[in-house]
């Protein structure tokens, strides 16, 4: 076991098993301690399988600090870290503890786990005072020097950190079983004294790898420490190293003593408190027997918890009236910047968003389209359609429009393999790329000659309808702009040979829809084209593009101004894009599904010309 101080401002740890807030609450202590602490006390962060660096805050500026997948490997990268910070499952505590312990550099190993096998504990106990080396737990919350060094969450917040004048040392030296009631300690001693020294909580399970009475022999060595408290607890005869030193002259400064749990004797049966070492044996365990001897061996007991801080304001006091003590001058800390997620929800700063959504939340218990829960679309047996509606228009429109709109995805869905978009696709597949790779290398391929034509259609479909044109007015006026009328025309139907998906979606609007000025417009506009050749005919994306002007105008549920904006931005086309997806998705399946091999075009098929 060491003999002195276990840590100074210089002191640098290894985190084993990344845990964001107890790193994040040791960089503040950091910058809390001023000037005197320049460097971060966490050098590296062990996190099996992992590696690469985490973000986090070094007082106001951010900071990456190195993540090693192995403790050899984190050893290797930071020598001068001498302390190992283990936040490792109960599971794997002794095994990473070990581990940590037979690295050279490593000095000290903490151990916040509880439930570490007492057996796998006696082994490390074994080990670390062979090897001068230092076992802080199991079942510890740490330790802390103040204004120095930390151990993970050891002292809670910020505020109580502030609170109990932690940020610079004091002249007390501090230890006891309960991590929890050192915060109380800590808390106690800085109302009465000039605060804390150096405090540790050595761990509630039955075998801590480091006693009572090892600190406070350190603390005796250790000349800024000229008073020490310790509070133990029923349970085990660990007190009782404690009151063989006191005995034995080993202990030259003054130690105030409490052993909690007294109330053990006012139950019928044995007593399990919350520790696992916190259960009483027989009368030499009890507190009463404990605080008895050390009352016997020269510490100063009180009479009760509650007389505690008396006496050690008496004890403290005391040795100030002597000259052993010249109390430590108030310091102001410097002030920690607070996070951003904090300030705001404190409402102490007012910070700009970077995106603004409308049609979707997940914040809540499930997520919401357009402010309809999800568990609400399944229970209405909404389909396909509705969520395009509530996603992409931000309302629910009539049953028949969300019938249309999954009509036309059906209908679109694919168009053969020759096509270009599915040409792509097959021959992303084909050389092996990924699902997504194939699927955008097809999608990549619409534009204003396959697929867009549906946003034109609507688009010039509505513009002539609008200003009243005629269709011969209409079709001669792009003629002359030297523009196609898109949605017009076909390689393969005929004014004769009528498209089966075009009179499938007229025959559902004019069964459906209240109406179809629009598409009637179209069918004008059809008539004339055909009277100059026979392919001229509405085609599928004609068809789409002028019934979804009806689908708008029509239900009523659209401003002319919505309207303009909904064909202006490019809605249409999406309805494409979303269509085609499926196609293109299913095409990259087949072709994987086949196991075909490179596609390579054939030679015969391409002209070599100079």
């Amino acid at each position: 076991m060491a003999t002195g101080q276990l840590f100074s401002r210089t002191t640098q740890a290894l985190f084993y098993n990344y845990k964001q807030l107890p790193i994040q609450r040791m960089l503040d202590f950091d910058f809390l301690c001023g000037t005197g602490r320049e460097t971060p006390s966490v050098a590296g962060i062990i996190n099996p399988g992992a590696e690469g660096f985490q973000k986090l805050f070094f007082g106001q500026e951010e900071i990456a600090i190195p993540v090693h997948s192995t403790i050899e490997a984190a050893c290797a990268a930071h020598p001068t870290a001498d302390v190992f910070i283990n936040f490792a499952s109960y599971r794997s505590a002794a095994a990473s503890s070990m581990s940590a312990l037979k690295q050279p550099t490593i000095r000290v190993v903490a151990i916040i786990a509880e439930g570490v096998p007492e057996s796998d504990t006696k082994q490390l106990i074994a080990y670390a005072r062979s090897n001068n080396k230092v076992v802080i737990g199991p079942a510890t919350v740490g330790g802390i020097q103040a204004g120095a060094f930390k151990i993970g969450d050891t002292a809670g917040t910020i505020d109580n950190i502030v609170h109990c004048k932690l940020y610079r040392p004091g002249s007390v030296g501090f230890v006891s079983k309960s991590g929890g009631m050192s915060n109380e300690m800590y808390n106690t001693i800085a109302r009465v004294t000039d605060g804390i020294y150096e405090g540790i909580a050595i761990g509630g399970d039955v075998f801590p790898g480091s006693t009572l009475s090892d600190h406070i022999l350190r603390f005796n060595n250790i000349p800024q420490v000229k008073m020490m408290v310790v509070l133990g607890e029923l349970g085990g005869r660990d007190e009782y190293s404690l009151v063989e030193a006191l005995k034995q002259g080993k202990v030259n400064k003054p130690v105030v003593a409490w052993v909690s749990g007294t109330c053990a004797r006012l139950f019928k049966s044995e007593v399990q408190f919350g520790h696992a070492g916190a259960k009483s044996g027989g009368e030499m365990e009890s507190a009463q027997a404990k605080n008895q001897a050390l009352r016997e061996a020269g510490a100063v007991v009180p009479t009760s918890y509650e007389a505690l801080e008396a006496t050690i304001k008496e004890t403290f006091e005391q040795l100030v009236e002597e000259g052993k003590i010249t109390p430590v001058k108030e310091v102001k800390p410097p002030q920690i910047p607070e996070d951003l997620n904090s300030a705001i929800k404190s409402g102490k700063v007012r910070a700009p968003t970077h995106i603004i959504s409308t049609i979707s939340d997940d914040r809540g218990e499930e997520p919401c389209y357009a402010g309809v829960p999800m568990s609400s679309i399944v229970e209405q047996g909404l389909g396909v359609g509705d969520v395009i509606s509530l996603l992409w228009f931000k309302r629910s429109l009539p049953r028949y429009c969300t019938k249309f709109i999954e009509i036309c995805i059906m209908l679109c869905a694919d168009h053969g393999p020759c096509v270009s978009g599915a040409h792509n696709t097959i021959v992303t597949a084909r050389a092996g790329k990924d699902l997504v790779s194939s699927l955008v290398s097809g999608l990549l391929t619409i534009g204003p000659r396959f697929g867009g034509a549906i946003d034109d259609a609507a688009r010039y479909f509505k513009d002539a309808y609008d200003r009243g044109l005629t269709p011969y007015e209409f079709v001669e006026s792009m003629k002359k702009k030297g523009i196609r009328v898109p949605g017009i025309g076909h390689r393969i139907k005929r004014g004769d040979n009528r498209d089966k998906r075009v009179e499938l979606l007229q025959l559902f609007a004019r069964t459906n829809f209240p109406s179809v000025k629009y598409m009637e417009y179209a069918v004008q506009v059809e008539t004339y084209t055909l009277s100059k050749a026979n392919n001229l005919v509405l085609n599928v994306d004609g068809a789409i593009g002028s019934l979804f002007l009806d689908l708008l105008a029509g239900s009523g549920m659209f401003t002319k101004q919505e309207i303009d904006e909904i064909v202006e931005i490019g809605y249409l086309n999406g309805l494409f894009v979303l269509a085609r997806s499926i196609g293109l998705i299913g095409h990259t399946f087949d072709q994987k599904r086949l196991k075909q091999p490179l596609y390579r075009h054939p030679w015969e098929d391409v002209l070599y010309t100079k």
